[in-house]
């Protein structure tokens, strides 16, 4: 019995949650809509982390006159000081965790890439491939940028049959910045539970709320993910 053609079809987020991880695993391809018009509602320029009141955005400002464009061509605020802010963030929500001494030291280097890039999305890129090769994600299927994919159709039913996709996955709860397709699936996804470092679960973090946590044992919450679904 032929194996079915999985797609993704999601926006190139800044970094991760476990439900991006967990459908990147089952896809066998993934296109990223860097053509796709910037919505400051999408997740490109922004990631949420754990607070002791619940959860909070870090934002990457990007400059007001790219607001209207392709996420591809929308370029940071550098006159805007937020790198500084996000460290200081980082540091007071996360300064206990068991992993943060470990880690922080190379997240703010990594964060202080920034100012090497003009545009949003190098950045993005760079800073999320960093954070799967500290949580050793190797196996991820290859990504292809709409940008360079013939063909490629906004619609994204369309867009799953011009690929020959059996199956393609979409982000949950995107509907205000994304295009939803009629057809597509949502995948059998089961939130893995963490011990995080305030009282409660919040799903929907970041991946950096896993890494400051359990560090290299955060295996074990992605082998979930594997085994899922």
């Amino acid at each position: 019995m032929k194996n079915k053609f999985r797609l993704a079809i999601l926006q190139p987020v800044f970094i991760p949650n476990l439900y991006d991880i967990f459908v990147l695993l089952k896809s066998n391809l993934v296109i990223l809509q860097d053509v796709e018009i910037w919505s400051r509602k999408g997740r490109v320029h922004r990631a949420k982390i754990r607070t002791p009141d619940g959860s909070q955005y870090i934002n990457i400002p990007v400059r007001t006159e790219d607001r209207d464009n392709p996420i591809n061509e929308v370029r940071i605020d550098h006159q805007s000081e937020w790198i500084e802010p996000i460290l200081r963030t980082l540091q007071y929500n996360y300064s206990n965790s068991v992993y943060y001494d470990f880690y922080a030291p190379e997240l703010e280097a990594d964060f202080r890439k920034a100012n090497d890039y003009t545009y949003l999305l190098p950045f993005v890129l760079y800073f999320r491939s960093r954070i799967f090769r500290f949580l050793e994600l190797d196996e991820l299927p290859k990504f292809k940028m709409a940008s360079k994919l013939e063909p490629y159709d906004p619609d994204p039913d369309l867009l799953a049959k011009n690929m020959n996709a059996d199956i393609y996955y979409q982000e949950p709860g995107a509907r205000h910045y994304q295009r939803q397709g009629s057809n597509r699936s949502k995948p059998a996804f089961r939130h893995p539970e963490y011990r995080q470092h305030f009282e409660g679960f919040k799903p929907g973090c970041c991946l950096i709320d896993l890494l400051f946590q359990l560090g290299p044992e955060s295996f074990r919450v992605i082998d979930q993910l594997r085994e899922n679904g």
